[in-house]
């Protein structure tokens, strides 16, 4: 259970095309599957992440920058009773997985962008989570003043064990899917 972040941003002389994220509207939604001889009796994990703070600048070389508040990953899943919902969520933020107390911050810094056609991008860059910082690459599209895609992380690559229950017989998988909404905020609108 783990949280991610990309988008296209980048600094040029002056900042004067560098945008801010618009942390109310941007969004982060991991999804974590179950594997093991009984995974069909457990459930899948659809867990929400906002933006904290970030930029993106589309001129060359483009670039980004986000910030996610750990501690503010929500678990979404809709099939749980809340009592369920909040013993995912208290795991998952705990020191069995994310460990937020000593980890509280997950972020991503692009190190590099190729234009791949209108409005798209391939994106490197730098993700630290859980205190590791390993290498990602995604691909970005933008409609308007969103900017879209997902990754594939594995949690071990972070350090993080993924969570075993009933003896083995269920897991959580190593892989995780991010898909991500990045909205630019309008020049028209203040910053907060």
């Amino acid at each position: 259970m783990v949280a991610a972040t990309i988008v296209v941003c980048s600094s040029s002389p002056g900042g004067a095309t560098r945008q801010q994220v618009d942390t109310e509207r941007s969004t982060f939604t991991v999804k974590v599957g179950k594997t093991g001889f009984f995974r069909a009796f457990a459930d899948n994990h659809v867990i929400r992440a906002s933006v904290k703070e970030g930029y993106l600048d589309e001129e060359n070389p483009a670039t980004v920058q986000v910030l996610i508040d750990a501690n503010q990953l929500r678990v979404l899943d809709t099939g749980l009773s809340p009592h369920d919902r909040e013993q995912v969520q208290v795991r998952m933020l705990g020191p069995d997985v994310l460990d937020v107390n000593r980890f509280p911050e997950i972020r991503f810094r692009s190190t590099g962008a190729d234009h791949i056609g209108s409005g798209g991008w391939v994106v490197r860059g730098q993700l630290t989570l859980h205190g590791e910082t390993r290498p990602v690459t995604a691909k970005v599209n933008r409609a308007r003043e969103h900017y879209e895609g997902s990754v594939v992380l594995k949690q071990t690559d972070f350090g993080i064990k993924p969570v075993t229950i009933a003896g083995g017989t269920v897991k959580v998988k190593d892989e995780l899917t991010i898909e991500f909404d990045i909205v630019a905020r309008s020049p028209s609108r203040p910053d907060r």
